[in-house]
């Protein structure tokens, strides 16, 4: 199955217990302890990103996965690290950092845009439910800068960016994203970017290290090879309907889900047809379900049912679910009634 290091969820869980948080009914619900989560082990994916989510919003501070961002150790990321430390330059390290971002704890791509006196380190958040949204771009922008920032502490430099842009509406306060940056920010960005001078980004690092550097990158290519390997066995439409049962309102497209996922649309989409199944069946799945639930829990009227999973127009999803429940969508709710 596509798994994540259970390392990340441990950092955040011990930087939360340190504030006197009790996380053991969160991971009750997902029948875990945290004598259970061993430091080398990993976590399913899907699986992670739930909890994350869950974790959010119970959270009592909008802004915490500023903090948590921050608990990330630099050794944590494995022989990526070492890879990184023993690199000639920063712009090394940031190239072999993309190549090998599934050895990290990120679940959202990152990419490099060049330009001509600064460049950019870009990270496309994956559509996920509010606070999780939010709380995952957090995270992971945060503890990315923090390991270029520690990749860089031998040079002396403190403060990397010179502006930074974050892909959600500007929060009531912003001191403390303006502490931890220290640059000028933009909110409500269509992607994350983190904008730092190419004269940097040349600077050579003082751990570079030629021989080392090939013994680390091909300890990563073992890595990289052994990650490959476990996701073909994956039982994919599971993880496709698990992903999707985040989802209270409205559903996310298959190039959104394939992210999430760690794969491209094609591969998504190619993998279900492999073993007899479509996201598009998936998603007539997920919508039948809620919209069961919608119709059967609350007063909404059909209308809202219709906007609530997405439809533009209530007729589609009357028309849907007819072709779902052999029914329309009022018979089926009188008849929960009897």
């Amino acid at each position: 199955m596509t798994t994540q290091p259970v390392l990340a969820l441990l950092y955040m869980f011990n930087a939360l217990s340190t504030l006197g948080l009790d996380l053991s009914p969160l991971l009750a619900d997902y029948g875990l302890s945290e004598a259970q989560l061993a430091p080398d082990g990993r976590i399913e994916r899907g699986m992670a990103l739930r909890l994350m989510c869950d974790l959010a919003r119970r959270l009592p501070r909008e802004d915490q996965g500023l903090n948590l961002g921050q608990a990330f150790g630099f050794a944590g990321y494995g022989p990526v690290s070492f890879l990184l430390l023993t690199s000639k330059t920063a712009y090394d390290a940031l190239q072999y950092g993309l190549r090998y971002q599934q050895l990290t704890f990120l679940f959202s791509p990152l990419s490099f845009v060049p330009g001509e006196r600064e460049s950019a380190l870009c990270l496309d958040p994956l559509d996920l439910p509010e606070p999780g949204r939010r709380f995952l771009i957090d995270i992971e922008m945060v503890g990315t800068y923090k390991l270029i920032l520690d990749l860089l502490s031998t040079l002396g430099r403190s403060v990397l960016a010179t502006r930074v842009e974050i892909p959600y509406p500007k929060p009531p306060d912003v001191e403390a994203y303006s502490t931890f940056y220290g640059c000028p920010l933009q909110f409500g960005s269509d992607r994350a970017r983190i904008w730092m001078r190419n004269e940097v980004l040349q600077a050579r690092l003082s751990t570079a290290d030629p021989t080392a550097q090939l013994y680390y990158r091909g300890q990563c290519e073992e890595w990289l090879k052994r990650r490959s390997d476990e996701s073909e066995g994956v039982d994919l439409p599971a993880q496709v309907r698990s992903h999707l049962a985040l989802f209270q309102q409205g559903f996310p497209a298959a190039v959104q889900v394939a992210r999430s996922l760690g794969m491209a649309e094609r591969t998504l989409r190619h993998r279900l047809a492999g073993v007899g199944s479509s996201y598009r069946q998936l998603l007539d799945e997920a919508r039948f379900a809620r919209a069961r639930a919608l119709l059967g829990e609350s007063q909404q009227s059909v209308e809202q049912v219709a906007q609530a999973l997405g439809y533009a127009e209530a007729a589609a999803f009357i028309h849907a679910f007819q072709r779902w429940a052999g029914c329309s969508p009022a018979a089926w709710r009188r008849a929960q009634q009897i």
